[in-house]
């Protein structure tokens, strides 16, 4: 290996380090002392409800672990978004656990934790998988309720998706485990079957404080929602547990006598682990962002035996397409080649750039799979679409359109994976977070944006330095070089991976190796879907 990959190699591990150690403070929620508090109270966290519930031997994935992150810090922040969200197997089920995390803020619900919810049920509805809630909140966060409660995408939401759910059939667990109040209480009852735990479990419209000051009536939280009263006097729920553990058995309960479910028949076979060392990974790929690399390289070390079968190989080569499998999944993939490259011309072709046969390739890949019922992979590293006199006389918008429209139209499930730059338009062509991927995850090295931060900020800079100097400032060079390094560094923090993990537009921020592994799951989810309906690219501009 030569010092750059050594070089490279230290640079990737070192941001995966982050990764985790940034999760790990995380995973503790509203902090170890809340925790103990929880514990007290004979109840377990979110994680450890999830822990138990999940079957040991199979493998989950976490979405939206980075949720959240670095927002609402005048309300002290919202580690997760407050509910903890998993994919994963319950006696040999897959299905989504979603789990309110009461340390945080009592499990209240700020906006983030209203669009995590909501994508949970996204994922549900598009893959036709179980999902179970584990309950336990205090109802939405009032300080911002102007942010969570009345619109469209806000926290009524849940309860219509709970009908739409019920209606294609897609069963629905719910288990009570504190606190459920308000609008809240109509999630578990809306659920097919649901759980409340005694003593701890509570379910109300308006609890007895409320109760007291709008009719004046005196009683308690517990005689007025609690277990006993929801299973013997209202019936409301469906069983009375004793405990947490005791509830989350009856799910495993639950779970295991569910029937089998048609399946969409995409192609497996046996999984084969890649030939070339999956490691290399983090030596192939550059530490600076705009370094050439091969991105053959780095398909040959996440596809099985390493076997990549190209498709229009010599043709539009900034963007490579073919067959593979990963983890035994047939799977088409379209990547942004990263080295420059020469076209049937023999021009010069910079790396990462979408070009016009590049664009007319894909669009021609992506309908291939869509006929032989092909999952897409998308592995980002785009700059955008090539500017500039040749590339817009030779049609670059119409051939990036036609794309973008069978990106859009594609019937066959979409997974996206950042690997480096997810720039402007590229974005979109390349199936980002808008063109509805069944999941979306970054690397540490993924950065997203309308343009890299050094490019942005030399065009804020232009407009900046214009607008001072019509105040009559003068700009010298020691002031132009303090306002560029000040606007490319706020720029640089919203191109971060963790800006768009906490924002919801992407779904974690994984390492390199655990790429095999999400994809997988997410195929065996979008299994559980048949297509029901034909690919059609509508009108094209020919």
């Amino acid at each position: 290996m030569d010092i750059k990959f050594n070089k490279n190699e230290d640079h990737n591990k070192l941001k995966l380090s982050e990764v985790r150690n940034r999760f790990a403070k995380i995973k503790l929620g509203g902090g170890k002392g809340r925790i103990e508090k929880h514990h007290a109270k004979g109840k377990m966290t979110a994680r450890e409800r999830i822990a138990f519930l999940l079957d040991n031997d199979a493998e989950s994935i976490e979405i939206g672990g980075f949720a959240g992150e670095g927002m609402y810090p005048e309300h002290g922040g919202c580690p997760s978004g407050g509910v903890v969200l998993k994919i994963g197997h319950v006696q040999g089920k897959q299905c989504i656990v979603v789990a309110n995390d009461a340390t945080v803020k009592a499990g209240a619900w700020f906006p983030i934790t209203g669009k995590k919810n909501l994508r949970a049920q996204e994922i549900a509805i598009e893959n036709r998988l179980p999902i179970i809630y584990l309950v336990d909140s205090a109802g939405v966060y009032l300080p911002m309720q102007d942010e969570i409660f009345p619109d469209k995408e806000h926290f009524g939401r849940i309860f219509r998706n709970n009908a739409v759910m019920s209606s294609k059939g897609i069963p629905q667990i719910s288990a009570v485990m504190g606190s459920c109040v308000a609008g809240g209480a109509y999630l578990p009852i809306m659920s097919d079957e649901a759980l409340i735990v005694d003593k701890t479990g509570s379910i109300f419209l308006a609890g007895s404080y409320l109760v007291k000051a709008a009719i004046g009536e005196s009683i308690d939280n517990e005689t007025l929602g609690g277990a006993t009263t929801h299973c013997e006097i209202s019936g409301v729920t469906d069983y009375k547990s004793k405990d947490d553990k005791d509830a989350l058995t009856t799910i495993k309960s639950i779970m295991g006598k569910i029937g089998d479910f048609e399946k969409a028949g995409f192609n497996r076979t046996k999984a084969q682990k890649p030939k070339e060392n999956q490691g290399d990974i983090y030596g192939l790929l550059p530490a600076s962002r705009s370094d050439q690399y091969d991105m053959l390289e780095i398909i040959k070390r996440l596809v099985d035996n390493s076997d990549f079968e190209q498709y229009k190989e010599d043709y539009g080569k900034t963007l490579l397409t073919g067959y593979a499998r990963i983890d035994g999944w047939a799977v088409g993939i379209v990547a942004n080649q990263r080295k420059v490259v020469k076209n049937g011309k023999g021009e010069m072709q910079f790396g990462g750039v979408i070009y016009s046969d590049s664009a007319d390739k894909a669009t021609r890949f992506i309908a291939n799979c869509n006929q032989k019922k092909i999952p897409l992979v998308f592995l980002q590293d785009v700059t955008g679409f090539m500017v500039g006199s040749k590339s817009e006389h030779g049609g670059i918008i119409k051939d990036g359109a036609k794309m973008v429209n069978a990106v859009s139209n594609s019937v066959v499930p979409k997974f996206t994976v950042v690997i480096g730059n997810s720039y402007g338009a590229g974005n979109y062509a390349m199936c980002g977070k808008a063109y509805d991927p069944r999941l979306i995850v970054a690397w540490p090295s993924a950065e997203l944006a309308v343009m890299s931060g050094n490019s942005a900020a030399k065009v804020l800079l232009q407009i900046e330095k214009a607008s001072l100097e019509k105040k009559g400032e003068k700009i010298t060079a020691e002031k132009e070089k303090a306002l560029f390094e000040r606007i490319k560094g706020r720029y640089d923090q919203q191109v971060s991976p963790y800006y768009a993990a906490a924002r919801l537009w992407t779904d974690a921020i994984i390492d390199p190796l655990s790429t095999r592994k999400w994809i997988s799951m997410g195929i065996e989810a979008a299994n559980h879907a048949p297509i029901e309906k034909a690919f059609n690219l509508g009108v094209l501009q020919v």
